[in-house]
Parts: structure tokens; sequence; C-alpha cells
């Protein structure tokens, strides 16, 4: 058996316990051989849900070390994507999307999902929206997904998170010519750079997805 099992489990808490295989197989109802049944010859193959709750109740451990199945919440979270949701604000707040930013939690995505988005799942980050220049398509403290690895590629008329002059802006680039670009904010309520010299410009990568509370 694999030191880990449920039989050896229970097996290390009924010796530590000082008791015996018959007092507890009377003690969840059974014959008397059930508990070693289970133990040496591994029939039942696994504890039946009544007796292994009260075996758990007994010894005082989780039904997990006798071998209680992981609830599905739980099976299903270790499948998802986590991406890292940074203390960072982009549009009106200084900083900048490296190592040394604080991480303010994780997020769990279905990597089928994050695939659909044609994204890169190792290169994501969260981030918080700050002000409201690219109102009304985000808002402040709406959370927006992050593609480090769109900096890498060419160019393209959608939003994107950048630096420029140490301050981290998120605002919608458009491509020009002779290595020139428009950076536009949504809210006509703030100017727009008609025509930047993309050299002053840090791309960190292309929003691809927001959250917002209602």
């Amino acid at each position: 058996m694999n030191r880990d099992s449920p039989q050896d489990a229970l097996e290390a808490l009924i010796k530590a316990n000082g008791d015996d295989y018959a007092t507890l197989s009377r003690l969840v109802g059974r014959n008397a051989a059930y508990i070693q049944q289970f133990i040496k010859r591994g029939s039942p193959k696994s504890l039946g849900e009544r007796e292994r709750a009260i075996l758990a109740r007994y010894f005082g451990v989780d039904e997990a070390v006798l071998g209680a199945p992981e609830p599905f919440f739980i099976r299903k979270t270790s499948r998802l994507q986590l991406v890292p949701r940074l203390s960072v604000g982009a549009s009106a707040g200084a900083g900048a999307l490296t190592d040394g930013e604080s991480l303010a939690g994780q997020v769990g995505f279905d990597p089928k999902w994050l695939r659909r988005l044609g994204v890169h799942p190792e290169k994501l980050t969260l981030i918080q929206v700050e002000g409201d220049s690219m109102a009304p398509t985000l808002s402040h403290g709406d959370d927006i997904m992050v593609d480090a690895g769109a900096a890498n590629l060419p160019l393209r008329d959608a939003i994107y998170v950048i630096r420029m002059d140490e301050t981290l802006l998120v605002k919608r680039l458009a491509p020009g010519i002779q290595g020139r670009i428009a950076i536009l904010s949504d809210n006509p309520a703030y100017p727009n750079w008609d025509s930047v010299d993309v050299r002053q410009v840090s791309i960190i990568g292309r929003v691809v997805w927001i959250g917002r509370k209602l």
C-alpha cells in the first residue's frame, strides 16, 4: 500500500490511540472483521461514507485522511489557470508591471476560455483602472486583464497598458506611419496625442478582458 493510503493512515491512528480492529468495527456498526479486512486485504476498497465520517469524528481528523474524495470545487480549482492580481493601477497612477509589484491575490480562469481569447496565459496579469479617461469603455475601479505577450507582437488598433514618463496609462493605440502612433482616450473630455514617436512609449501589454462590479 502507498504510504499515504487511507488504510495506512487508519492503521497509524489505531496504533497511536491504542484501539483494536474489532472495537472500531463495532463502533461503525459493522461485523468485527470489517476494519481489519479493510486495512489488511483492501476489502472493501474504500470506507463507506457513514463509516468514514464516524471514524473521522472519533479520531478528530479530516475525512480526506481516510479517503474522502475532494469536493468538486477543489477539483475544479486545481484545473484553473491562476492569473496574478497586482496592486497597481493604470490610467492615473504611477507604476510598472514588474516583478517588484505587490501581489494582491490570484484569480482562476478556465484555460480553454483563455485559449479562445488568443492570449499568452503565462504572461497575464490583472490590474485596476484608475480614473475615467477611457469611459465609457473602461470605468474607474474596473479590473483589466493585460497580456504582456502582446507587447512583442505588431501593434494593432486596440487598448493597451503603456508607460510614458514613468506613468502607467491605459489608452487606445492606433498605429500610424513612419514609427508614429496615436494615443487616444475614449472619454472626449480628455486629450488625445495624434502623433507620438513609438520610441517614447513602453508598451506593457494589450487589454484583453475587463471585469467590473454592477
